[in-house]
């Protein structure tokens, strides 16, 4: 019989196969449901416990709130892990905060607020609820993945890690798509398409996957008409404009502004909104400054033509220092650069 030989490919191969299945001996686990109730009391017992790895309890009261509204409603909840220790409890791997929050609003340390679909429960603390919703509340059940006594803490850790690090945060716009679906939304959508729009705006393919220049657009309308009201969250200011307005806008007049600001872009701003000719990204905070600033000049005088030609003020220390995206959310510093654009356009 030949004797045949490994050759390179077939050892790397075969160590990689060999290495895959070691990794998955390490990970076994178990799924299995919990009651709230349940829950709670092992976490006050310390049959469940946080270990020292975990970050602390962050989550502030909103998003405590909206978390123990989502569990009302029967929402599905995304899993948690926790490993089963040779002591017998349960170390929570991940659902450290959602297993805290729940402890302290059936303790009634939590006064719910910021309610978007129960604003009726605005103030409630668990005591607060019917018999009939304590009792549906403290038996919903939720689902967690146990991992087997024998998983190393490199690999609790690493699950941990990669939980809290891989998953990107949905942004503002692609939020609102599945959230606010109607007329405004298609409008938007629309206006984002704009091919003078695209060439004065710069945004890279990776950015217009996220929706960004539709995040843009929708920023216009909102500062264009609300300016004024914001403090300091963008997401929500905006959100709240969207839902408003999602089934009942004018549209005339906005796609008249939008196309109008955007031809005044065009014929005086060498740059569009980008910083230079060949840039190929566009700052949120600069975007909102010309456009919304432009914008609200000619609503004052349609047929502005600038004090001084050419714009050169918008190279200047002073906008340069009030486009920056520090203190991008606060109030103030929208008013100041959308202001600054407006009255240098009026008055010079």
């Amino acid at each position: 019989m030949a004797n045949i030989s490994i050759g390179k490919d077939d050892a790397i191969h075969a160590a990689a196969d060999q290495q895959i299945k070691d990794r998955q001996h390490e990970v076994k686990y178990d799924l299995r449901d919990f009651t709230v109730d349940y829950l709670v009391k092992a976490y006050k017992d310390d049959l469940f416990f946080i270990p020292e790895y975990q970050r602390e309890f962050i989550w502030p009261e909103k998003n405590r709130s909206k978390f123990i509204e989502s569990v009302i409603l029967g929402l599905p909840i995304p899993m948690l892990f926790v490993a089963d220790m040779a002591d017998g409890r349960l170390e929570i791997v991940d659902g450290a905060q959602r297993i805290q929050t729940l402890e302290q609003f059936m303790n009634g340390d939590l006064r719910l607020s910021n309610l978007s679909l129960l604003d009726q429960l605005q103030g409630f603390r668990f005591e607060d609820l019917s018999t009939a919703q304590q009792r549906k509340l403290q038996t919903r059940a939720l689902r967690i993945v146990v991992l087997e006594d024998g998983t190393s803490e490199d690999i609790r850790q690493e699950l941990f890690h990669r939980i809290n690090t891989q998953s990107v945060r949905a942004r503002g716009s692609e939020v609102r798509r599945g959230s606010f679906q109607g007329p405004l939304i298609e409008f938007i959508q629309q206006c984002a398409k704009d091919p003078l729009f695209r060439r004065l705006c710069p945004i890279s393919p990776s950015l217009i996957k996220r929706r960004e220049d539709e995040e843009l657009v929708t920023r216009f309308f909102c500062y264009s008409d609300r300016y004024k009201a914001f403090k300091h969250d963008v997401d929500k200011f905006v959100d709240e404009f969207v839902a408003q307005h999602r089934n009942d806008f004018d549209e005339n007049r906005m796609r008249s502004e939008f196309e109008g600001m955007l031809e005044f872009v065009s014929k005086f701003f060498p740059n569009g909104f980008a910083k230079t000719k060949s840039a190929t990204s566009t700052p949120r905070v600069r975007f909102e400054a010309i456009a919304v600033g432009v914008n609200l000049a000619r609503r004052e005088d349609p047929k502005l033509v600038p004090a001084h030609l050419p714009v050169e003020w918008v190279d200047s220390p002073e906008f340069v220092a009030k486009t920056t995206t520090h203190a991008s959310n606060s109030g103030p510093r929208l008013r100041g650069r959308i202001e600054f654009v407006r009255d240098k356009l009026l008055v010079g």
